[in-house]
């Protein structure tokens, strides 16, 4: 087992003995605004989307989901990458996720004017607040079984046999996911939201078309027609939005698959990352007007190591954790170089632990990204943002430790959270839904 970094010293100690190249860089860069389109974040730290699977059965955010958001928005990061959040009822990755409708418009209004109280209330600033808007495809989980929606029947995954063709996804449908697409961007921007994000990561339904090389139909096949539902439900999205509305996507530039199954990878069969298309698609964004866009990689499904390099997990990672988020990180770097012009993202910060900051301010003073995004650490320790640009840097103690159990409980059916940092709330829920205690 690796446990997570304790900071830089241990990092840069590790990574010389494995041969990986992190830099490191004056963590006051993190503090400084950033326009993104006609806005601007107040710095460049990220609480990246988190899903707490805690919404109401008619898609409101529920309860914890506003204690996450108050608790965040009190933590004085610059982005709130809002949660995963369905554009049509059977899109839904599980019964509790949140949908947002006409029906429900008021009260994702209020959860966003909560937001920027509580933020404007401890910090004196409002973040930029991105709502992730999806369709769950092959995830796709409506009433607590699986319904799945695919691209394509794909034997990496269907592992019992090919899913019957009546679930894979017809043209006609996904120009309907495209007009819900659109059409929930518009509802995003009345809600109070300053962006939406058209997902197309880990394997939900945007994400797997641009790996559908063996689907026919306009779909499938070509890069144009593997992207054309990203493509056109951004172009769609900024036609019925204002001007000043953000654009953008959190987007798999490497799936961890062999080709011909996978985005991002060389057709050679092995499972290097080829960032030839993944670029091509950040350009061609680019000109739709996109500024900004969140870099991902991996399945949380299949291969977690790659896309969020753990400690302790499912199975044993058949790399170092280090690598994986090398691959994350210098991945990303390549792609900003190949699209200077975009506004990035970075992932899979979590396992450095309280060495973070040093990495990310590193990365961006090189040019190697925009913003420092932090996915699991936002269960675990709300107010890292906060740490790190009053009280010069993330404490080890706060820290996520990368064990696993907040996916744990996602897989089980939970409302997932931080057991260990957090366990008054979610430690109750671990004990439930996972059936055991924490040792």
């Amino acid at each position: 087992m690796k446990r997570v970094i304790t900071g830089p010293q241990e990092l840069f100690s590790r990574a010389e003995e494995s041969g990986i190249g992190f830099p490191s860089g004056d963590t006051s860069i993190l503090a400084m605004p950033a326009a993104v389109g006609a806005k601007t974040a107040p710095n460049r730290l990220v609480c990246q989307a988190m899903e707490g699977c805690d919404g109401t059965p008619d898609g409101r955010p529920g309860e914890l989901t506003s204690r996450r958001y108050r608790r965040l928005a009190e933590g004085g990061a610059g982005v709130i990458w809002f949660e995963a959040t369905a554009v049509l009822p059977e899109a839904r990755a599980n019964p509790r996720q949140l949908y947002l409708n006409e029906r429900n418009l008021d009260a994702f209004r209020r959860e966003t004017d909560a937001i920027r109280e509580a933020a404007l209330k401890t910090n004196g600033y409002a973040p930029l607040l991105i709502v992730q808007l999806t369709h769950s495809g092959r995830y796709s989980k409506p009433g607590g079984t699986p319904e799945p929606i695919i691209a394509y029947n794909n034997p990496l995954f269907e592992l019992n046999g090919p899913l019957p063709e009546s679930r894979i996804i017809t043209d006609e449908a996904l120009d309907r996911v495209n007009e819900a697409l659109v059409n929930a961007a518009a509802l995003a921007e009345k809600a109070g939201f300053d962006g939406a994000d058209v997902k197309c990561c880990h394997r939900y339904l945007n994400s797997e078309l641009l790996s559908a090389f063996t689907r026919q139909g306009r779909y499938g096949g070509s890069f144009e027609n593997r992207t054309r539902l990203l493509r056109e439900s951004v172009a769609g999205a900024k036609q019925v939005c204002g001007g000043d509305f953000v654009i953008t996507t959190r987007l798999n530039a490497y799936d961890g698959f062999p080709y011909p199954y996978g985005f991002g990878v060389k057709q050679d069969g092995s499972l290097g990352f080829d960032p030839t298309e993944p670029a091509a698609l950040l350009r061609a964004l680019r000109d739709l007007g996109v500024p900004l866009v969140n870099v991902t990689m991996g399945n949380p499904y299949v291969n977690p190591h790659v896309n969020r390099p753990f400690a302790m997990g499912p199975y044993t990672a058949p790399e170092d954790p280090l690598a994986g988020v090398a691959r994350m990180l210098h991945g990303t770097a390549e792609l900003k170089k190949e699209a200077p012009q975009l506004m990035l993202i970075c992932s899979a910060l979590s396992y450095l632990g309280s060495a973070a900051p040093d990495v990310a301010a590193g990365f961006i003073q090189n040019s190697g990204f925009d913003f420092a995004g932090f996915g699991r650490t936002v269960f675990a320790y709300p107010d890292f943002a906060r740490d790190i640009l009053q009280s010069g840097g993330m404490r080890q103690e706060k820290c996520c430790i990368c064990c696993s159990k907040c996916s744990e409980i996602m897989r089980a059916g939970g409302t997932p959270g931080c057991v260990i940092k957090d366990a008054e709330v979610y430690l109750p829920i671990y004990k439930a839904y996972c059936g055991r205690d924490t040792k």
